[in-house]
């Protein structure tokens, strides 16, 4: 029989998600006895939480396996998650990958593990059950490697079927967690000096729809909202300085909502509300369920309750059928929100989507010319947004200690998230600092510092 692995080192892919769920296969790993290294180092296991939202995702995915491998060829590989579910075809194809854990036992981690090293004498690939999780696996985070900022993921899944999308393949439909094991989680993490929490999910504007009467809502997003219902519950919870929405799906934010939402001192005013395109056109195409007007609306609602809230964005370049006037629509639509920051993606094909087979392909050049229009807009965007910052008195929630231009400095974020460096480092972690915004950190001003 092997002796058990006393090592275990893990690389975390893609979403917020997902960096919540592997800080927790961590967690358990260490309950275990293991010792954690980082991933560059010899281990005796290799744990890769993998991501499929693009084709880049899927080759990153099969490279840091493959790095593992390589870094100590008689270690364990396992690869978890997203890819696993969509891409196991491949996976199960690969010498270099020992374990493949899906979306529905990352909880069970060790003991899969555990029961592999024992019987290793055969090279085999152990699957556990692929198909699409069907339900909430229980996981709850209990440490903190980040003692300032965590997140907590309060459900699963996705109903909505976008065309360019594979994520409901690979994560199920919506699973709700519930409510009173959220809050004792966050009451937890608070005892255990987490000052900001970070509320996120697979489609998190979804929370609740899947829950019976005794705590559910109807299957659209006007009106009553769970999830702003369990939003004022963790608001309330004591010693809590700060709640963040990962997400949030634009329909949710109705005038009633936004007013809700405004009342809790302690949420941040920062709203990433997936935008996709500026076009009605090409969001029919993606099967979006709102409209360029619609989503306006709802940017113009946070703006009435909240003071120059940041609100951010993701802008796909190239959907298919996407021509040279629909793609304008889009860019005078960002232009016209005029967010605080965005995050572009030129368009990926999915395996198993509409949108892999749809016609209209756009070249790889105009999408890289499109996205590059974007990301430009993106840029001025979030400086004019930085700019109006300057002058006013925020809140900083210290995080950690970094060295910029040779200098230290103590970083933190206000809380419509503005990334704030200061000079003095009797701050700690976790201390939260009425700093005035004095400008942009750049080399020219470092240097101007210095002299």
């Amino acid at each position: 029989m092997r002796k058990k692995p006393k090592t275990i080192a893990f690389h975390n892919l893609g979403c917020k998600v997902n960096a919540y769920e592997t800080e927790i296969m961590l967690q358990n790993a260490q309950e275990a006895g293991y010792e954690i290294v980082q991933f560059s180092q010899i281990s005796d296991v290799y744990v890769i939480n993998t991501c499929t939202v693009t084709n880049i995702a899927d080759r990153k995915s099969r490279q840091m396996l493959h790095r593992a491998k390589k870094l100590n060829p008689d270690s364990i590989v396992v690869a978890v998650g997203c890819y696993v579910q969509t891409g196991s075809d491949a996976l199960l194809k690969d010498p270099l990958v020992d374990i493949c854990i899906g979306n529905n036992h990352k909880a069970e981690l060790i003991p899969i593990i555990e029961e592999y090293a024992k019987n290793r004498s055969e090279k085999k690939i152990v699957m556990d059950d692929l198909g699409v999780p069907s339900s909430y696996e229980d996981m709850t985070l209990e440490t903190l490697t980040d003692r300032v900022r965590t997140f907590v993921k309060i459900q699963d899944g996705c109903n909505q079927f976008c065309t360019y999308c594979a994520i409901p393949l690979a994560r199920g439909r919506v699973r709700s967690r519930a409510k009173e094991d959220i809050c004792e989680e966050i009451r937890g993490l608070i005892e255990k000096g987490c000052s900001e929490i970070v509320l996120t999910g697979i489609h998190v504007g979804s929370y609740g729809i899947d829950l019976d009467e005794s705590g559910s809502i109807s299957g659209d997003y006007g009106g009553k909202s769970r999830l702003i219902d369990l939003v004022e519950e963790i608001a309330k919870i004591p010693g809590l300085e700060r709640i963040r929405l990962s997400s949030v799906e634009p329909r949710i934010i109705t005038e009633e909502n936004a007013a809700r939402l405004s009342k809790l001192k302690n949420l941040c005013p920062h709203f990433h509300l997936s935008l996709q395109s500026g076009c009605d056109a090409t969001l029919k195409r993606m099967n979006r369920h709102y409209t360029a007007d619609e989503y306006f609306q709802s940017v113009l609602y946070l703006r009435k309750y909240f003071d120059d809230p940041a609100i951010t964005t993701d802008v796909i370049a190239g959907f298919p059928g996407e021509t040279d006037e629909e793609f304008e629509e889009t860019l005078a639509f960002v232009k016209k929100v005029g967010f605080a920051d965005m995050h572009i993606f030129k368009f990926s094909p999915r395996k198993n989507t509409k949108a892999a087979s749809m016609s209209g392909k756009v070249s790889e050049e105009v999408k890289t010319e499109r996205s590059a229009k974007l990301i430009e807009t993106q840029i001025e965007m979030t400086g004019e947004y930085m700019k109006r910052h300057i002058g006013r008195t925020e809140k900083v929630l210290i995080e950690e200690q970094q060295v910029i231009f040779g200098k230290k400095y103590m970083i933190g974020h206000t809380p419509d998230y503005i990334m704030t460096a200061v000079s003095d480092t009797s701050l700690s972690p976790g201390d939260v600092a009425n700093l005035k915004l004095t400008g942009i950190l750049t080399e020219e001003i470092m240097k101007a510092e210095e002299n």
